[in-house]
């Protein structure tokens, strides 16, 4: 037996080729200048309090044992290396590094060759990723995929077993970042909490075929909801979701979406189906289709299909107030295209009315547009003019109301004149349009209607610095004016097919026709007078402070109006006055007020205000006032009450109803590794009626979610929400 001495640290170079101890220390200077070669075939370098080769091909390395190939690192207090083999075995205090695992365990045997081996009692850990754990053994089977038994497995920190899965058998594939677990028991806080004899779950972000964590809350109106998704990661564009339901008062519910991006078609499709309702007595379902298709570089067609069995459909089995609250739902085919100055569009549309059973008002089903086209165009020429175009041609069908064809055409000509402190912009155009009614019409059947329409909108802009507070700002003054005249046209034989008066706002009252649709263009002889002056900081370039007034003078009485609603009586709109800005870091406000001039009284209000010092921290303030219509407040918010708790609350009250809209208040909790949060709601689903619901959701950093998901409603009805595990992830 050769040895080599022992009284210091002795570095070696071992290849695969057999030598003596001599020959190692011969060769140790030269090999170890020369650069390492990655891969099985690449050089060992080895570190010893001791070195010896026991027989031809075999070293022996103890005490302080340190073996370093390209890829990996051995440490051991014993090692045998197996030059013949190329494969090694240690023992006592052995750990080995590879790039994607940090494993520890009491012996090890390893074939360098393919990199199978095992080891026992290892303890281990992902790098560049949580996840870790122990086991009684570990079986290598090559680089990326290895075989634990006994084994457990969580993504907590170190001396923090809060959660983890222990598992009789659990298999990592870092190829696809996937570990897969038979005889799985899930344990909280030394409580399991839920077992299953297979499971997969991703070691990443990226999308994996299996079943996602199950949801399981309660409401009111249909008992306990447990919501089981398998997800299909079909292709990288793409994939599936199959999601069975139990509504312990109704019945299982069967749903699955489809998505896909190919090429250039791309579409998310629904579909769900409760085959018999226990409550409601007849089977329900929902259809949501949307399609689109990039037919060439100018052109796309596409599709929306919203459908659903009945008018409660939303009301009895949705949680979010942005379903509950559909009234009415869109089905339309279109083709549009843009070549050149022209763009044109052909679209088919109809819609589904929900009906408030609780409501004594009953809504009107809106026309459908079978088909539509439109035509525009938009050129500038040479001299500076604008010529525009409008132009359509629809046929609207009812069920109930009169029926017929419209074609409008509105070309315009416009001259913007501009320079650095202001714009005149004069405009022409002549209002054409044409009806053909079916018999059900009342009066005429064919009516024409022509028009011209001047209008002439002005404005200018001055500035100042000025300081404030130690800051540097800029102050504008933007004064507008703004002028229309179009000749009174009698338009009372026309039906309304899908027109409807604009909400009196600033924008509206910068526009020719305060009807939003083609059945009426209003008579005007009007001029409106607005002023806006904004605060801007110099450094950063942000308004803080925008202040806006206008109010409209008109010059001749109102003939047009819809049917059952008076012309106006005054010679001035009400006056608008709007204040809102980032008023400092935290703050920001969002105002308006429009008042009656005439009787000194707020016709409409908006106060809004909104406070978010830093994430997780967010209260928001909202009234609302529509003058014999609609009062409420709304008030929510997210915000830190101790280490690692956050509290959430929405409160939105109709004074007008006397009832309560949503309200909403949640605890959620945030360990590092795990998150909870609890969340109760009350929504107003009809007229005369609400429902509760009750969600609870544990979230396992690594595994996913189990509970009732209220992500969703936290996220639409406390604005400013973030989920505490992005807040703690915040630099």
């Amino acid at each position: 037996m050769s040895t080599l001495p022992g009284f210091a640290l002795v570095v070696l170079l071992l290849t695969a080729s057999s030598a003596s101890a001599d020959e190692f220390a011969l060769q140790k200077d030269v090999e170890l200048s020369d650069p390492a070669v990655a891969g099985p075939e690449a050089p060992m370098f080895l570190m010893a309090d001791r070195i010896e080769s026991s027989a031809p091909g075999i070293v022996e390395a103890s005490g302080r044992v340190e073996a370093r190939q390209a890829g990996q690192n051995f440490f051991a207090d014993w090692l045998l290396y197996d030059l013949t083999l190329n494969a090694v075995q240690a023992r006592g205090n052995v750990r080995l590094e590879q790039p994607a695992l940090l494993v520890a365990g009491d012996s090890l045997r390893l074939n360098l060759n393919d990199y199978s081996g095992d080891l026992t009692q290892p303890v281990y850990r992902f790098i560049g990723q949580p996840g870790r754990g122990n086991a009684e053994r570990i079986d290598f089977i090559d680089k990326t995929h290895y075989t634990l038994q006994d084994a457990t497995y969580t993504t907590c920190p170190v001396d923090d077993d809060d959660w983890f899965l222990k598992v009789r058998d659990l298999d990592i594939d870092k190829t696809r970042n996937i570990g897969t677990a038979r005889n799985a028991s899930l344990h909280f806080l030394g409580v399991p909490i839920l077992y299953t004899p297979w499971m997969n779950f991703p070691l990443d972000d990226a999308r994996k075929t299996g079943m996602l964590a199950p949801t399981i809350g309660t409401t009111e109106r249909s008992g306990l909801d447990i919501l089981v998704p398998y997800y299909l990661n079909l292709a990288p564009n793409y994939d599936a979701t199959l999601y069975p339901r139990l509504l312990s008062r109704r019945g299982v519910q069967l749903g699955g979406e489809f998505r896909y991006l190919l090429g250039e078609a791309r579409g998310v499709n629904r579909l769900e189906y409760l085959p018999n309702d226990n409550v409601a007595d007849r089977s329900r379902w929902s259809v949501a289709l949307s399609n689109a298709y990039q037919l060439n570089a100018n052109t796309q067609a596409g599709m929306l299909f919203n459908r659903v069995s009945d008018d409660d459909y939303f009301r009895d089995l949705s949680n979010l107030i942005s379903a509950t609250s559909i009234s009415h739902l869109n089905r339309e085919a279109w083709v549009t295209t843009q070549r050149g100055h022209w763009n044109a569009e052909l679209r088919a549309q109809s819609f589904q009315t929900l009906q408030d059973s609780t409501s004594p008002t009953l809504l009107v089903e809106p026309y459908a547009r079978l088909p539509h086209a439109r035509l525009g165009m938009a050129q500038t020429l040479s001299n500076g003019l604008e010529l525009g175009l409008a132009s359509e041609a629809t046929r609207f069908v009812h069920p109930t109301l009169t029926e017929g064809t419209r074609v409008l055409a509105y070309p315009t000509l416009r001259l913007p004149l501009t320079n650095s402190f202001g714009f005149l912009t004069p405009q022409v155009g002549w209002h054409s349009t044409y009806y053909a009614l079916d018999d059900s019409a009342a009066e005429q059947q064919r009516i024409t209607r022509n028009l011209p329409i001047f209008s002439l909108d002005s404005g200018v802009y001055f500035d100042r610095p000025f300081r404030f507070a130690g800051q540097d700002y800029e102050q504008t003054l933007e004064p507008r004016a703004y002028y229309v005249f179009a000749p009174f046209r009698d338009q009372d034989a026309i039906p309304v097919f899908d027109t409807a008066l604009q909400d009196f706002s600033y924008a509206q009252m910068f526009t020719e026709n305060q009807f939003i649709g083609g059945d009426r263009v209003n008579d005007a002889n009007q001029l409106t007078l607005a002023v806006t002056s904004r605060f801007i900081e110099e450094a950063s370039g942000l308004e803080r402070l925008q202040v806006t007034l206008g109010q409209r003078y008109y010059f001749s009485t109102q003939q047009v109006t819809l049917p059952g609603v008076a012309p106006r009586t005054s010679n001035t709109t009400d006056l608008l006055v709007a204040v809102s800005g980032q008023i400092t870091r935290d703050w920001r406000i969002d105002t308006a007020w429009q008042l009656d001039t005439q009787n000194g009284t707020t016709v409409r209000q908006n106060l809004g205000a909104s406070y978010r010092p830093g994430p997780g921290r967010a209260l928001n303030f909202g009234y609302r006032f529509i003058d014999q219509t609609t009062e409420q407040i709304d008030l929510s918010g997210q915000w830190p009450l101790g280490r690692r708790w956050y509290g959430m609350f929405r409160y939105n009250y109709s004074f007008q109803d006397d009832k309560l809209v949503e309200g909403l208040a949640g605890l959620e909790y945030n360990a590092g590794c795990w998150a909870m949060r609890g969340v109760f709601q009350r929504l107003a689903t009809k007229e005369t009626e609400s429902t509760d619901a009750l969600f609870f959701q544990l979230e396992l950093s690594g595994m996913g979610r189990l509970g009732a998901n209220p992500l969703d409603i936290l996220k639409q009805s406390v604005p400013g929400y973030r989920p505490s595990n992005e807040i703690l992830q915040t630099p």
